[in-house]
């Protein structure tokens, strides 16, 4: 691993340079015409005959993140590539940067905050751990921008991220150390650290958290998953700030998927309130058209006692996921800011993956040349599980792993300390915390 030529030791026939930048208008150019591929070369590997309970039986509190799991109860991306979904609404960041009034910019920002966890609805799959020094580029010029990930640091594992305009618009970064813990019947994920969203015309900074994610029935019954938690926006310039509640389930399900929350100006004051499920839609209303409708439902009663416990959600034996309450009423007078991309007919044999996600492992002979040989696109295992070799796939992600565990032995002996490649340790301007910065080279 101290080679970068050999650090997946793939064969790909080709010479590889050091550029660092994979663009996709070149591989549409030296192919003619050229479409990004709409399913994955193989449908999902079964996991039927695979039980996840004999190895988390002895892990229930724990960390999870130094347990080896099978590759079987993977996706076929790494964590670094699904990172990259957040960038799925780009389109969001774009309109934000067009719109003169602050609170404007907020509440489509907040939608953008929301849009980016969307892609976690139904992905019961987990990405495979990048290894140390990892790296994934992706740069979609229909979209406006450039995408730089690296894994920083293995223990604890942390992936720093940077997205930038390509007419300089905006900057998007971050860094992120999932903390998956197993509770039994569900695996908890708090994915720590940072997102800053800096849109350079208006010389604003927002910064947030992402919610907790929770996926259900790990061990008996159909997985599901529900994200729940506050997630605070804050604008550092005008001190606005945005509040959202990701709510969890509830005891009758009624609250599934749904976020409700308020943008406020700096004298604490509500401007705007912000209601929809962050696997459908975001809707912004008027606080006093909000309030109104509130008081006019509690006056009509809403459902019976009865039907509420129809709807509940309790089991012994498995934590059913609660029938799914059809999409979000909507207040007269509301704004939609956000509506999910329907995901294609085949996303359930796809690992349920949306249509961006089936494009993110793609690999164009013409690109191949272009990708720096860290790139997760040339990761043995990752590709064997694309095309369905889940034998191969194990092996290999074996023996990656076992050649990051000799690399790091070699480094401690030699006393050397891991440089990274795209990104170093500093401080957050617009937090002040300790946060992972592209160094832009």
């Amino acid at each position: 691993m101290n080679s970068e030529e050999e650090f997946f030791d793939a064969e790909t026939g080709l010479e590889s340079d050091d550029s660092c930048e994979v663009s996709f208008k070149d591989a549409t150019q030296e192919n003619g015409m050229w479409e990004r591929r709409k399913k994955l070369p193989a449908e999902m590997i079964s996991r039927n005959n695979f039980s996840v309970w004999n190895i988390l039986k002895k892990c229930i509190g724990m960390e999870l993140s130094k347990i080896a799991m099978p590759v079987v109860f993977n996706e076929p991306l790494s964590f670094l590539q699904r990172i990259s979904e957040y960038m799925e609404h780009t389109h969001l960041i774009h309109k934000a940067c067009s719109l003169s009034d602050s609170i404007d910019r907020m509440q489509v920002v907040a939608a953008f905050a929301v849009s980016a966890v969307a892609s976690q609805w139904e992905r019961t799959g987990k990405p495979f751990n990048p290894l140390l020094g990892e790296t994934y580029e992706l740069t979609r010029e229909d979209e406006g921008y450039r995408l730089i990930s690296e894994q920083v640091s293995h223990h604890p594992p942390i992936s720093a991220f940077h997205a930038e305009s390509l007419k300089k618009e905006f900057e998007f970064h971050g860094s992120i150390y999932p903390k998956l813990k197993f509770w039994g019947k569900s695996v908890e994920a708090e994915p720590k650290g940072t997102m800053t969203l800096e849109l350079l015309k208006h010389k604003e900074a927002y910064t947030w958290t992402n919610p907790m994610c929770c996926v259900h029935n790990i061990i008996l019954g159909k997985l599901w998953i529900e994200q729940y938690g506050t997630v605070e926006i804050v604008n550092h310039r005008t001190g606005d700030k945005c509040v959202l509640n990701f709510k969890p389930c509830g005891m009758f399900g009624k609250e599934l998927h749904k976020v409700e929350g308020h943008i406020q100006d700096k004298s604490k004051k509500k401007r705007r309130v912000i209601y929809g499920k962050w696997t459908e839609c975001m809707y912004s209303v008027d606080p006093k058209v909000y309030e109104a409708y509130k008081k006019s439902e509690k006056k009509s009663g809403g459902e019976s006692k009865k039907l509420r416990q129809e709807r509940s959600c309790e089991a012994e034996e498995a934590d059913e996921m609660p029938e799914v309450q059809e999409t979000v009423t909507v207040i007269p007078g509301s704004a939609l800011l956000w509506r999910i991309t329907p995901r294609p007919a085949h996303s359930a044999q796809m690992y349920n993956f949306t249509s961006f996600a089936i494009t993110l492992n793609e690999l164009e002979p013409s690109m191949e040349r272009l990708l720096s040989p860290t790139d997760c696109r040339l990761r043995p295992d990752i590709r064997a599980m694309e095309n369905g070799d889940i034998d191969l796939a194990s092996s290999e992600k074996e023996r990656l792993e076992e050649k990051q565990r000799a690399a790091r032995r070699e480094r401690s002996k030699d006393e050397e300390e891991w440089s990274t490649r795209w990104f170093q340790m500093g401080t957050n301007p617009h937090t002040g915390a300790e946060d992972w910065l592209y160094t832009g080279h």
